[in-house]
């Protein structure tokens, strides 16, 4: 009986032992700050340090500083939010590119300053940045979740800055400022881009969609200022990456910088017959449309009316929360 007594007691403890080490882990708020004040002093560590799949938002609060780390949200850490203290002077920072990478030609897609994998990601007030320089592919930002959102957030780089990754992924850009030169924002995602700036740094063209076949919705920038550098002189909005690219510009300001014809097809390619490029009461010097190439569309305004932020993101499973509550950061 003292056997049996002893043993059980054991268990008991164990499991109070057990329970209190999950407890001790399920941590939902923490800070990252490289002077040793906060929790963490690396942005990685605390991602690490997270619960995988948790029952509610994990916020990450980082201080001021330049953080030269490259970053993964790793597909088990959703509803994850990284907080910075200023847009201007959080800045996460790393320089690979193409033939630093040496992985043949997907080089690309492994030259990320940060990589998010994970669902219902929230990113507010920071800098995320690729310093490699006019040197060919270097992304800065790699986003591959559903439902993620960057606001007032400065993406910045040279060629291929922002890849919009997910067939069935839906990305929110609010008021952030994005800069690049060659296809700086590309891929296959649904991506609104609302109140941001899109600069480009020299001539070429700003985006690359490869929006899947059937997708009402591919890139929709709405109320944007699309500007450039002062030697960027002649610049595209865009051109198909895939057949069947979706890029819409509506309600945006468009510098001189824009050519006239306003879209380019992919070189040696029949795309123009299959892509959808659109505008609608865009303002500014490059606004003209008397110019554009004959397979772009002029939005009537029954059409343009179609492009709301809860149309473009619209939920997908019956059980999804509104677009309004997961485009704030809620849950």
């Amino acid at each position: 009986m003292k056997t049996i007594k002893t043993s059980f007691a054991s268990l008991f403890l164990l499991f109070i032992a057990v329970s209190f080490t999950c407890s001790a882990q399920d941590v939902y708020k923490m800070t990252v700050a490289q002077d040793g004040t906060g929790d963490y002093t690396t942005i990685q560590a605390a991602i690490d340090a997270s619960r995988s799949f948790p029952d509610q938002r994990i916020t990450i609060f980082i201080k001021n500083g330049i953080y030269k780390e490259k970053i993964v949200v790793p597909a088990c850490n959703t509803r994850l939010s990284f907080i910075g203290e200023d847009a201007g002077k959080t800045i996460i920072t790393y320089d690979d590119f193409f033939n630093k990478m040496k992985r043949g030609r997907n080089s690309t897609f492994y030259t990320y300053t940060l990589l998010v994998i994970a669902d219902d990601f929230y990113a507010e007030s920071l800098t995320i940045e690729n310093t490699a320089g006019p040197v060919g592919q270097a992304l800065a930002l790699y986003v591959k979740g559903d439902r993620c959102v960057f606001r007032n957030c400065r993406i910045l780089g040279n060629q291929d800055t922002l890849y919009t990754d997910g067939l069935n992924s839906r990305q929110y850009f609010d008021g952030c400022y994005i800069s690049g030169t060659t296809d700086f924002i590309f891929g296959s995602a649904t991506a609104l881009f609302n109140n941001c700036t899109i600069h480009s740094l020299r001539d070429s063209y700003v985006t690359a969609a490869s929006t899947p076949q059937g997708k009402p919705f591919g890139y929709v920038f709405l109320n944007c200022k699309i500007t450039a550098a002062p030697e960027a002189k002649k610049v595209y909005m865009g051109r198909p990456w895939r057949d069947y690219a979706r890029t819409v510009f509506i309600k945006c300001e468009l510098g001189t910088q824009i050519v006239p014809a306003g879209w380019s097809n992919w070189s040696g390619t029949t795309r123009d017959k299959t892509a959808y490029y659109g505008e609608y009461g865009n303002t500014g010097p490059g606004a003209d449309i008397s110019q554009r190439v004959p397979w772009s569309h002029q939005l009537t305004k029954k059409e343009a009316k179609k492009y709301t932020i809860t149309n473009i993101l619209s939920p997908v499973l019956p059980m999804e929360k509104p677009v309004e509550e997961w485009i704030m950061g809620k849950d």
